[in-house]
């Protein structure tokens, strides 16, 4: 993934801050505007996974800061509904002058609701994802439900989200009362894709239901079952990152996928940015990354954990080819493999190169009715898979620039 920063004017006359992300090493087919969650900003997590999960699909993603928030000018105190969705409307207006016009909205929560009304207004906008949006906008009162009184009383106070002190105004309050999103759900006529989590606590899952059963077809419903309002696990924006890029392709124009080839068994591929690398192997399609610890993503297996996952598949498929061989009841074979670099010994040239040896600890769990004598001879049937044997015997690389 390539990323710029970059920035846009609103209707305000405020310069919003904005990352724009690229495929790694290709033009964007189509471009995605993401609006993210109430008070938050666009360097969230899930925000930051759904994004990559985008353009490893060949799209473009926007994703900015809200008037007043993140890297954004503007007080946040005078900001309301209306101008979130002015805010996105500026952003595709961006892109429309300077690359190509958006024609993916995604929104999250609050943001999901502007989502649908700023694509009500862009006729370029094919196709809308919203994730644990609520069914009308005014459902965020009850994040300030405490304050409210105050609010309306004296026409503005300060009060906590998420750990950290904001300014409401009451105008903000009179901004959501008129907000009639089944109205504009009813006009929409774009596809719409509802994302929502049934445990969610912030917005409750009858806002989904809510909003599916306002729109006209097309539209679809996937449960986000497990995940919280914010996405905080990775795994869960990931999956709904490519559930949108799946989705999103009935709707679109996208061109055929340039596949990887090559005239040997595998290859790899890894452009300028991070270490997400994608592989063919024979005819499959593999994810290779290192961790968020060592600069990654942890989009997939690092390098050693795809080796060791080899040594354990070659493993388990020696063991169970010879069993059936044998018709040995073996119900399931099981193998859990750990890598490390020990020194060979307590050593005092620790400092030598040669002083480290690669070691693979290899636990095998069988599942079956064996004899003590039938499970020794397995154990002595996995030191002979042929990965193991590449271990042990002599390997050579021969490497050569084309």
């Amino acid at each position: 993934m390539r990323s710029q920063k970059i920035q846009f004017t609103n209707a305000n006359g405020y310069r919003l801050a904005a990352k724009l992300e690229f495929p790694i090493d290709s033009l964007p087919h189509s471009f995605a505007v993401f609006a993210h969650v109430f008070t938050g900003n666009k360097n969230l997590n899930a925000v930051r996974h759904i994004s990559r999960a985008l353009t490893l699909n060949g799209i473009g993603v926007l994703r900015f800061d809200f008037t007043g928030l993140g890297e954004s000018e503007g007080d946040f105190a005078d900001t309301n509904f209306t101008s979130n969705v002015e805010d996105i409307l500026a952003a595709a207006q961006y892109l429309e002058e300077n690359y190509k016009a958006p024609s993916i909205m995604i929104g999250h929560s609050l943001g999901g609701a502007a989502a649908i009304f700023a694509a009500s207004q862009l006729d370029s906008i094919k196709a809308v994802a919203t994730i644990g949006a609520p069914s009308d906008p005014e459902h965020v009162t009850h994040l300030l439900e405490d304050s409210i009184e105050d609010i309306e009383k004296n026409g503005v106070a300060t009060v906590s989200i998420g750990g950290r002190t904001f300014t409401i105004k009451k105008q903000f309050l009179d901004d959501l009362k008129d907000r009639n999103m089944f109205g504009i759900l009813k006009r929409l006529r774009k596809a719409l894709l509802v994302l929502h989590s049934p445990q969610d606590s912030v917005v409750e899952i009858e806002n989904a239901a809510q909003i599916y059963s306002a729109a006209f077809h097309p539209k679809s419903f996937v449960t986000l079952d497990g995940a919280s309002h914010m996405l905080e696990n990775k795994n869960d924006a990931f999956y709904a990152g490519n559930l949108i890029s799946s989705w999103v392709k009935r709707y679109i124009d996208t061109p055929e996928e340039e596949k990887l080839k090559t005239h040997k068994q595998v290859v790899a591929k890894l452009g300028a940015d991070g270490f997400t690398t994608d592989i063919l192997a024979g005819r499959h399609g593999l994810i290779a990354d290192e961790s968020e610890e060592l600069g990654g993503n942890d989009f997939g297996p690092s390098p050693y954990e795809l080796l060791s996952a080899s040594l354990g598949a070659c493993t388990a498929m020696t063991l169970q080819m010879y069993a059936r061989r044998k018709g040995w009841d073996v119900r399931d074979v099981r193998v859990h493999l750990s890598h490390n670099k020990h020194y060979r010994e307590d050593c005092n040239d620790c400092e030598k190169p040669t002083s480290k040896i690669d070691t693979f600890e290899r636990i095998i769990e069988i599942e079956g009715n064996l004899t003590e004598e039938q499970r020794q001879r397995m154990l002595m049937i996995a030191n002979k898979c042929p990965v193991h044997r590449t271990f042990h015997g002599d390997v050579e690389v021969v490497t050569k620039l084309e």
